[in-house]
């Protein structure tokens, strides 16, 4: 050990920059196509709680916090609330139904933009889903830290 460098210290971040990219690709791909395949906005959102817990083993909360904004992820999650509402409502607005897929005639079957309101809706709960879970990761980090630096001092 030299100037407080160890293997762990290199190994874990050197692991989490190689598999980070991955990871948000493919969570991105589980959100994207959700209304193709098993999956969709709730599984894909629920993974980046992994990213977030590999930001928090290779870097620690204090980097990690730094690169997800608390204040930044609490309002992405009110925004897509409301987005979600929005496109709900657009079924009534045209005199359908709540959450009725009014924009199904819209894309070829299979393609990515196939299903109308449906894919949006999907992605907005991807986004719901994935803003909400960092925020409690988030929180559930800086408890944890408080309590570590209480033990320490």
């Amino acid at each position: 050990m030299k100037d407080g460098i160890t293997v762990k210290n290199i190994i874990q971040p050197c692991g989490v920059d190689c598999i980070l990219p991955l990871a948000l690709v493919y969570i991105g791909y589980i959100i994207l196509h959700g209304h193709l395949s098993p999956g969709g906005g709730f599984q894909g959102g629920v993974l980046i709680a992994a990213v977030i817990a590999l930001l928090a083993i290779a870097y620690g909360y204090r980097v990690t916090a730094d690169t997800i904004s608390f204040r930044l992820v609490h309002e992405g999650e009110g925004l897509a609330s409301v987005v979600y509402v929005a496109l709900a409502l657009m079924g009534c607005a045209v005199g359908a139904q709540f959450c009725q897929n009014i924009l199904y005639q819209q894309g070829a079957i299979g393609d990515l933009y196939s299903s109308g309101t449906i894919f949006w809706m999907n992605v907005t709960v991807g986004v719901k889903v994935l803003t909400g879970i960092s925020s409690v990761s988030l929180l559930m980090l800086s408890v944890l830290m408080d309590l570590e630096a209480k033990k320490e001092g």
